[in-house]
Parts: structure tokens; C-alpha cells; sequence
């Protein structure tokens, strides 16, 4: 332990403490910007100076060590000018058009400049020109860049697909996409997990709210939406609820009250997903040697996306399931268009996602169907499905609950569970389970899978079928380890699930942002916590579901299922 003082008060701190942890420990708020715990702690925008006694320069404490003794101001007067010129500076370079930046109002920059005081700018402003591409799901403006790097790191650190870099010099210096390539041209996923852990509006998810207001006042047009599970873990923070207040029911109340004519939830697609993978599996673990191994599951665009460019070779390990979100669209303008007697080319889907990635995914020219137009005409985030809310003066604690339209509003505590990273799988072992002996495991038999290291293995025995070994992994650096293991031949498995974000798609890139908390792991307990509380817990006893291959579908792996919710992965 080593004795310091802070602000006159002596304390206590582990040796290797940083300045920043020590004042944090003693409640006392040092600013910065750009520090991310363990990711970038490189005191890159110089917020957190502070002055130690004996030292002549101020010292960053983000990435300075405490020593015996030492004495700290955290909020001198020379702290204090110095955090302001440093900010002034930054502004110098920043586009602070606030008013009309996505980020208004959750913008650490924003707030930092309110309780710093600063109400003048004595330095000319001179933002970097931008060009924003709306081509791509995720947005660079440069104008609202800071060079905090975080951007880098992350992608370096935790997706391992170095997609961001620092590009100029002097002045000139800045940062982009790596190489001097247009973001388009490179091999990012649109996970969005720059886009949740930028400090400003400089790195931002395509805005298409437009269109869905576009959707919505044109009479000519039916509208869908489908909410995702993880999305109802998450929207209600946005708004500030209390978790008695934040119920899916006000949710869906809030998506009526925008005008759409049926709001459905993803959660009945997921049930038609395990239907489709487990059984998929099923028939190729039955069936080994006419396969290649492991199998992978498909419901994430961003590990597609990854598998795609990283690892193509493994293409035909994936489930030719397609996601959910696809899966709906599919049966939405084909089951459900028939069964309301509306034209398929007349019903406008939309899909309100935690993720980015979805964007692209539903704009892949394999994602069409057969009237030549997309299964999901439009992919919201859980951030734009609020900022609706918000545009349409709604307050969804003033709401009476509303339930989801049927029959496509129907899911089970399998299919809430997809948002949480391990959800996939133990979904589709419950399943699998069932196909294989004709009964049903504990809902719990496969917990194993649920918590643990982000990368985690786990086998189970299945009667009749064997020792199903699987493995579970989130986050794409995590993910390429996976991968390069198996390709080396360091593990073997026969089912893998894949997520693309840590902790999966609770803690997907289309979130509400909390600057530096990381909310994956909260959420997906919700998630967890609304299995258990179901009554029923496996996607094969969904009524609809049911009914949808009883009267439509025929089978799982049939010639129609296969037609509207499979897809080839290699085209």
C-alpha cells in the first residue's frame, strides 16, 4: 500500500494505482475524455492534469502512478486554467453546432464544457473538413473528432480489426479510416462499437428516421414493426424509467402511438430460427461425414461479415439459417402479407435493431426476395426508435401497456434470451435436445453456456445422439482467437455461437450510450431473468410457430421453409 495524499485528504491506494483511480476510489471526479480502463489510458486529450507537489509540470492522472507520499491537487487554480485552455483548444478544432448533432445532450465534450464554465472561445475556429458517407451504416464526421483515440483502440483492442487509425502530421494530424481507404472499401463489420464508445457525435450510426416518418404518412402503405429482445432491455434508459415503468408493454404502446399499423416482436422470429438451425444441426451431427466442423450459428451480420473477409474458408461451416430479422421480413411479406390480403410490394417492414450491422444485413442483395424488393425495407436502432418517441412529443411513462399484434407477436423465454451472448446456444440445444429423443431437457440443463469468460466451452451429452461439445465466444478479437484455434486444430468443437459485440446483442452498437459504463452484462441479466420468468420456455412449443409450419411452412428443412428463411452465406 502506499500513503498519498488528495485534495488534503491522506489515504490508502495498492501500489500501480493511478492518480485517476485513487481520486475515484476517494470520490473525487477528475475530467477527461479520451480514458477507457484498460483500453486507452494514453492521456491523449490532457482533461485530466493535475498538480503534484515537487513537480514542475502538471501530470495527466490517467496514466500516472501514484508514489509514497505524494501530494495531489485535483482543482487548483493552475489545474483549472490548464483544463480550460486544453479544452479551448479542442474546441478550436470542433464543430459545435450542437443544436443540430445526434449526440446533443449525451456528448461528453458538451458537458465538459458546461462544467468547466466555458461560455467563450478565444481561439479561431477551424473544424476539419468533412465528407460523410450515409453509403455505409456508420458515420465519420471529422469536424467532431477529437483524437481520443478511443476509436482506435477499440477496434485494435476489442474487435481486433484495426479498421481506424491516426493519419497526418503536425497539425494536419488526425484520425481515419486506416491506409487512406474509404471506410466502404475496408473490411469493418458495422459493429458500431466505435460508434457506443466515441466521446462525441464524430462517430455515429446512419440516421433513417425519415423514412420511417416517410413510411408511416403514406396511405398507400402498410406498415411493420419488429422489435428485437435485447432492445426492450435497453430503450427505457433513454427516458430515465424506473424498471416498474419500464415495461415492453409501454414499448409497444409507444410504436402505436407513432402510427405503425402492427408491431410484432423478433422474439416469434427467433423461435422460428431454432426451429430451423436446431434441426439443421441435428441432421448434420446425425450425419457427420458429410459435413465439415464445427457448425456456426448465422443470426450475427457482424460475425458474417467477419467470416466473410477473415475467415472465408469457413463459410460453409455457417447455419444457412438466415437471422431473425430476416426470417420476419421473410414470413412477413409472404405468410402474413397472404393472410391480410395486402400487397407484399405495398408492405413496408421495419426492424428496430441494438445493432448496426443489421443495416447493411438487410441491404445484401441475398436478403431480397422474390418481388425484387428487401425482406426489411428499413433497420432502426434502439437510439432512433427513442429519438422518434422524443420527435413525436411521446411519453412512455404516461402510456397504458400495449400487447403485441398476432400472430407475429408471439416468442418464448428461448427466443428472449438471443440478445445475451450464450442465448443462441442454449436455445438451439434445448431444441436440438427435443428433435433428437422426443422430450424435453431442464430448461436449465445447458446454464453452463450462460456465464463465464467470453470465450467458454462446454459439452453435453444428448441420448441417442452423443457428446455435443460447443463453444461460446463475443467480441471479434476474442472471436479470431476462436478461429484460429480451430484452424490450427488447438480445439475441436461441433456447434459454435459467435456474437460480434462483448457481451452480445444487449451491448450491440445500435444502444443507448453511457460513456465509459459498459451495460452488456446488466442487460443480458434482464434478458435471463425474463426466461426464467416464462411460461414457456422452448421455441418449439410457440403456438404460432406451430401453427405457421402446420398451415404454411409444412416442416422445418422443408422445401418452402428453406425457400423463404435459408440463404447461402458464400454468394
Amino acid at each position: 500500500m502506499v500513503k498519498i495524499t488528495i485534495n488534503g485528504r491522506e489515504m490508502s491506494v495498492p501500489a500501480g494505482t493511478t492518480i485517476l483511480a485513487a481520486a475515484e476510489k476517494a470520490g473525487i471526479p477528475i475530467p477527461h475524455l479520451c480514458f477507457l480502463k484498460d483500453i486507452n489510458e494514453i492521456a491523449a486529450c490532457r482533461m485530466c492534469m493535475v498538480e503534484v507537489e515537487g513537480t514542475e509540470r502538471l501530470v495527466p492522472a490517467c496514466n500516472t502512478q501514484v508514489q509514497e507520499h505524494m501530494a495531489i491537487q485535483t482543482n487548483s487554480p493552475r489545474v483549472r486554467q490548464a483544463r480550460k485552455t486544453n479544452l479551448r483548444l479542442i474546441l478550436s478544432q470542433h464543430n459545435s453546432n450542437c443544436t443540430v448533432c445526434v449526440r446533443s445532450g449525451n456528448c461528453e465534450l458538451q458537458r465538459l464544457s458546461h462544467d468547466l464554465n466555458i461560455h467563450y472561445q478565444p481561439y479561431q475556429v477551424q473544424p476539419e473538413r468533412t465528407n460523410v458517407d450515409l453509403s455505409v451504416p456508420v458515420v465519420r464526421e471529422a469536424s467532431k473528432c477529437i483524437k481520443c483515440m478511443r476509436c482506435v483502440q477499440i477496434c485494435d483492442k476489442i474487435q481486433g480489426m484495426h479498421i481506424w487509425d491516426v493519419a497526418g502530421t503536425g497539425s494536419r494530424t488526425t484520425v481515419d479510416v486506416s491506409y487512406n481507404r474509404y471506410l466502404k472499401n475496408t473490411d469493418c463489420t458495422y459493429c458500431g462499437q466505435c460508434v457506443t464508445h466515441c466521446p462525441t457525435g464524430a462517430l455515429t450510426v446512419r440516421d433513417d428516421t425519415n423514412l420511417a416518418l416517410r413510411a408511416l404518412a403514406d396511405p398507400e402503405i402498410t406498415t411493420v414493426v419488429q422489435v428485437a429482445p435485447a432492445v426492450r432491455a435497453a430503450w427505457a434508459e433513454t427516458f430515465g424509467l424506473s424498471a416498474r415503468q419500464a415495461t415492453t408493454g409501454r414499448m409497444v404502446a409507444a410504436l402505436k402511438r407513432l402510427g405503425f399499423d402492427y408491431v410484432f416482436d423478433t422474439n416469434f422470429a427467433a423461435d422460428l430460427t431454432i426451429m430451423e438451425e436446431a434441426n439443421e444441426f441435428v441432421r448434420r451431427f446425425t450425419h457427420r461425414g458429410r459435413y465439415r466442423w464445427p457448425m456456426f450459428t448465422s443470426c450475427c451480420p457482424g460475425w458474417v461479415s467477419f467470416m466473410e473477409t477473415q475467415f472465408p474458408s469457413y463459410l460453409e461451416h455457417l447455419s444457412t439459417a438466415k437471422s431473425p430479422q430476416q426470417m420476419f421480413g421473410a414470413i412477413a411479406k409472404s405468410y402474413f402479407a397472404e393472410r391480410i390480403g395486402v400487397d407484399p410490394k405495398k408492405l413496408f417492414v421495419v426492424s428496430v435493431m441494438p445493432c448496426s450491422a443489421k443495416k447493411r444485413e438487410s441491404e445484401l442483395p441475398r436478403m431480397y426476395n422474390d418481388y425484387g424488393t428487401r425482406d426489411v425495407d428499413l433497420v432502426l436502432t434502439t437510439r432512433e426508435m427513442c429519438r422518434l418517441f422524443r420527435s413525436d412529443c411521446i411519453v412512455p411513462a404516461d402510456l397504458p401497456e400495449a400487447e403485441f399484434d398476432s400472430p407475429l407477436g408471439s416468442g418464448t423465454g428461448a427466443a428472449v434470451i438471443f440478445g445475451a451472448t450464450g442465448g443462441v446456444m442454449d436455445a438451439a440445444l434445448r431444441t436440438a435436445y427435443y428433435i433428437v429423443t422426443g422430450q424435453n431437457p431442464s430448461a436449465d440443463a445447458f446454464a453452463e453456456v450462460r456465464t463465464g469468460a467470453p470465450w467458454r466451452e462446454a459439452a453435453f451429452t444428448i441420448p441417442g445422439a452423443g457428446t455435443v461439445r460447443v463453444a461460446v465466444v463475443s467480441g471479434l478479437a476474442n472471436t479470431r482467437r476462436l478461429m484460429e484455434a480451430i484452424d490450427s486444430g488447438a480445439v475441436d468443437y461441433d456447434f459454435v455461437e459467435v456474437m460480434a459485440c462483448p457481451g452480445g446483442c444487449a451491448g450491440g452498437g445500435g444502444q443507448p450510450i453511457h460513456d465509459g459504463v459498459e451495460m452488456a452484462a446488466s442487460r443480458g441479466a434482464q434478458l435471463w431473468k425474463a426466461d426464467a420468468k416464462s411460461s414457456v420456455r422452448f421455441s418449439h412449443e410457440n403456438p404460432d410457430v406451430q401453427a405457421l409450419y402446420r398451415t404454411y411452412l409444412k416442416a422445418p428443412l422443408g422445401e418452402k421453409a428453406h425457400h423463404l428463411l435459408h440463404t447461402d452465406y458464400s454468394l
